[in-house]
């Protein structure tokens, strides 16, 4: 009659196979190898997915200079009309502090003898309230409106491909948009009858992010409308949300009293494409990355079925004294897991620490003159860490599972 054995024999036993020291073979190898490979494999993920973090925390912070809190766009085409209901509807929805009326569209931008097609961005006058830009001006005044000379704010690469002169009265920007006549689908011909044409003088320069500023010109609403002949249209409104507001409730508001027509959009969404092809990215290496922790693993799978094999009469002799093939069975699978753990926690240490003095001294640099950064963003985030923690122990299952399979299995005859 088999007597029964410790609850937490399991976990004796796979400790004792761990931390032998009598045999150092080349099950014992193959088992630091396995440890090796996981820790490697754990850290490279950490440090990896910490810096896709960085980079999409950097890209925010870019953006978020130059983005308002939410931008009201027509849902079909690119402008709407505007009246005074719409306006009010807006402006009296609770968490809305400003509201500014935009119409952004291509123009060709024409300096002395050289001309570039740029994004013109018109801009009501309390912009500037929304984003402040006193910070990122390299020179001149943010003022879009002196007295009653308006004036562009130009951006810091268009001003270096066109060697733009500030408040240049002698040779202002010149702007060209093709003319919409009613009832006509095709350009006039007539050069002289096929553009509306209108001049501004630069005021001032900012640097803000590279997209901005290699193709974008700011200038005043009504200037845009002129030259553009948008009317009462326009391409957005930009909402500023109050501090006691939270972004998220304001903009729920604003879809329901604005209806299917308009769509609301926060920080993320105004840069949807590019937040999202980061992500994608993230989530491939993280993949990737998974693949190479699982070829790593296959280790513990070549050391744990030698051990099985090697210690064919010690698993012999716990079922002869009253083991169960489970009790076998969850003592191998914690020798695997006990592999692992260590590889692991190792890993863990080591990719928190590279992050870590990474956030702290910037040693790895990016390596370019031009960089927004001197260093590489990381970012350490807990839902990595626990998706590492989940693949891991996925991974270490997966392998471990046949070879204490077969450990519990064993006849008692054959190997006594």
């Amino acid at each position: 009659m088999r007597t029964s054995l410790p609850v937490n024999v399991p976990l004796l036993i796979a400790r004792r196979y761990f931390l032998s020291k009598k045999k150092r073979n080349i099950i014992t190898i193959i088992s630091n190898i396995s440890m090796v490979g996981v820790a490697v494999g754990t850290a490279a993920l950490i440090i990896v997915l910490s810096v896709f973090n960085g980079l999409e925390d950097l890209v925010r912070s870019l953006y978020g200079k130059s983005d308002p809190t939410l931008v009201i766009a027509a849902r079909q085409g690119k402008s709407f009309p505007i009246d005074t209901l719409l306006l009010t509807k807006v402006q009296n929805t609770p968490g809305v502090a400003l509201l500014t009326e935009v119409i952004e569209d291509n123009a060709l931008l024409q300096y002395h003898d050289r001309q570039m097609v740029v994004k013109m961005r018109g801009l009501s006058e309390n912009y500037f309230g929304q984003i402040p830009i006193d910070s990122n001006l390299l020179a001149g005044d943010h003022r879009l409106r002196r007295g009653e000379r308006e004036y562009a704010l130009v951006g810091e690469g268009v001003q270096r491909e066109l060697g733009v002169v500030l408040d240049n009265r002698l040779a202002p920007l010149r702007l060209l948009y093709p003319r919409q006549e009613p009832g006509r689908k095709t350009l006039n011909i007539n050069p002289e009858k096929a553009f509306n044409e209108e001049t501004i003088l630069a005021g001032g320069i900012f640097q803000i992010e590279q997209h901005l500023d290699d193709s974008y010109l700011f200038v005043p609403l009504t200037f845009a409308r002129r030259l553009l002949g948008y009317g009462n249209r326009r391409t957005a409104l930009y909402v500023h949300v109050g501090a006691s507001f939270k972004a998220d409730k304001v903009k729920d508001d604003l879809r329901e009293r604005l209806g299917q027509g308009f769509t609301v959009l926060d920080s993320d969404e105004q840069h949807v494409s590019l937040l999202k092809a980061i992500k994608i990215e993230k989530l491939f290496v993280f993949i990737t990355f998974a693949f190479i922790l699982l070829i790593a693993s296959l280790n513990i799978f070549f050391s744990l079925s030698m051990l099985v094999i090697d210690k064919r009469k010690d698993i012999a002799v716990l079922q002869a004294i009253g083991a169960t093939e489970q009790l076998v069975r969850q003592s191998f699978l914690l020798v695997g897991a006990i592999v692992a753990l260590v590889g692991a926690v190792a890993g863990l240490v080591l990719g928190v620490a590279v992050c870590w003095v990474q956030q702290t001294f910037h040693i790895v640099s990016m390596g370019m003159a031009t960089s927004v950064v001197d260093s590489y963003p990381v970012k350490m985030q807990a839902a990595d860490i626990f998706f590492i923690s989940l693949a891991i122990i996925s991974i270490t299952l997966a392998v471990s599972i046949r070879p204490a399979l077969n450990a519990g299995r064993m006849q008692i005859r054959e190997n006594l």
